[in-house]
């Protein structure tokens, strides 16, 4: 029989009043919850024993400690508690607290799922995905980030939809990710919002749509997804579902160039080469030219052999130079 899960202790409350009659006037509040479930948690109430487990990883009202997250996570997690069950699979998975052991991880995190803890169905199913602590297996991904998905895990819904996009572990079917694309997006997830606004600029899946493809590129962009950034300012560059406008052009394409985007760097390559937004420079334009074509990008490639030709070697070399500073401040900012 499933287990069902209270939310940390609603007697808290009441046993704090009950407490504050013995607790000195420095107690805070906190304090205060904190000896009340630990004290239900001493007593063997699983949601306490998980919620103390839960504080000491994150410092939350206590002294932060792993040793002691596991071991309040454990004393929940042998009770069924599948919360606690993941977390415990999280920590073996980390080497958090316990040493790093890929079978305990699995055995914990599969306990959690079976019980249909949604984001342990997803997790799992990513372990599959990457083969990380498991053998890879897409098919036993798709199985396992679908039970999430139907039930409205944004992030599985999205990793549901990747899937149907390259056809790994299910056939490949363009109408089927845009579907998952489309749930997770309305509820906010930035990847799938970029996604889905690429299924529309490409016409697949969907009819093809440069105004709808601009808007899920820009909720995206908005909330980070640097992948988005970079397509809304190709979008801008091109003039496509979105007035021509090199300011906001330039803003998303550093954006995603600095995060490490091909296509952004190359985009911010093509407008300094041009000296659209930005001064024409040959020497900035090189280096992000450089940077995307170090990534496989070939236009980019194309792009910075064309232009080597326009700069004399002094350029060149400061050109490169450039490009490893970038790569570096990149790699720093990860």
């Amino acid at each position: 029989m499933k287990r069902m899960h209270r939310r940390v202790p609603t007697a808290v409350g009441l046993a704090v009043l009950a407490l504050g009659a013995s607790c000195s006037l420095e107690e805070t509040l906190e304090e205060l919850k904190v000896k009340v479930i630990r004290r239900q948690a001493e007593e063997g109430d699983a949601d306490a024993q998980a919620h103390l487990g839960v504080r000491y990883r994150t410092g939350w009202g206590v002294t932060q400690n792993n040793e002691k997250a596991v071991a309040w996570a454990r004393k929940a997690a042998e009770q069924g508690h599948a919360v606690a069950q993941l977390n415990l699979g999280i920590a073996y998975a980390n080497g958090q607290g316990v040493p790093e052991n890929d079978a305990e991880a699995e055995t914990w995190v599969r306990k959690a799922a079976e019980q249909g803890l949604a984001r342990a169905q997803r997790r799992l199913g990513s372990m599959y995905e990457s083969g990380d602590g498991l053998p890879e297996n897409h098919g036993e991904a798709v199985k396992w980030f679908r039970k999430a998905a139907e039930q409205g895990d944004s992030r599985a819904q999205h990793n549901l939809g990747f899937m149907y996009d390259r056809g790994a572990g299910v056939a490949e079917d363009d109408a089927e990710a845009v579907k998952w694309y489309r749930k997770a997006a309305e509820q906010g997830f930035a990847a799938s919002q970029g996604n889905l606004g690429f299924m529309y600029f490409r016409g697949t899946g969907v009819p093809k749509d440069d105004a709808k493809a601009v808007k899920w590129f820009r909720k995206g962009a908005e909330q980070g997804d640097a992948n988005a950034q970079g397509n809304l300012g190709l979008m801008h560059i091109m003039g496509r579902g979105a007035l021509e406008t090199d300011a906001e052009a330039l803003m998303w394409l550093r954006k995603a160039a600095e995060q490490g985007i091909p296509a952004g760097q190359a985009g911010l390559g093509f407008m300094y080469q041009r000296g659209r937004g930005v001064p024409q420079d040959y020497v900035q334009a090189y280096a992000w030219y450089n940077l995307s074509a170090a990534q496989g990008g070939e236009m980019a490639a194309k792009y910075k052999d064309k232009l080597r030709q326009r700069m004399t070697a002094e350029q060149v070399a400061e050109a490169q130079k450039l490009s490893t500073e970038l790569f570096e401040r990149i790699k720093q900012s990860e």
